[in-house]
């Protein structure tokens, strides 16, 4: 068995057992707020139930709050297309938040200078769970 053959075994022994684990995820890439500010809204909801974090995340002030709650529901539908776990039995279990690309600009100043500006971006991963 050649390298490349035990590469595509493991992988399609990763994704069974992706499969028959009880944890539905989900991926936002490339979100334009930086990371700070999205771990201070992802703190909050960590460990809540999905309904309990979407009304959370509905009153939360943020910039990252709407984007966020946006991503929650898509990964209560993913997980609902799968049919075999209830959805309001689902926690979020982990919230994980990477940066992304940073965006390098520069904006004028006084006397013909220019200072750099970074807008940083974020990834997010979702992990729900479910719970009795």
């Amino acid at each position: 068995m050649n390298r490349r053959e035990r590469r595509k075994q493991r992988r399609e022994k990763e994704a069974e057992e992706r499969l028959a684990d009880k944890h539905k995820s989900a991926i936002l890439r490339y979100l334009r707020v930086a990371p700070r500010k999205v771990r201070a809204v992802t703190k909050i909801i960590r460990g809540c139930r999905v309904e309990q974090a979407l009304s959370i995340l509905d009153f939360t002030n943020r910039a990252a709050a709407g984007p966020l709650a946006k991503m929650l529901r898509a990964a209560v539908a993913n997980a609902a297309a799968s049919g075999d776990i209830d959805v309001d039995t689902l926690v979020v279990k982990e919230i994980q938040v990477n940066q992304g690309p940073t965006l390098k600009r520069f904006i004028p100043r006084a006397m013909g200078r220019a200072t750099p500006v970074q807008k940083k971006t974020s990834h997010v991963s979702f992990l729900l769970e479910e719970r009795s």
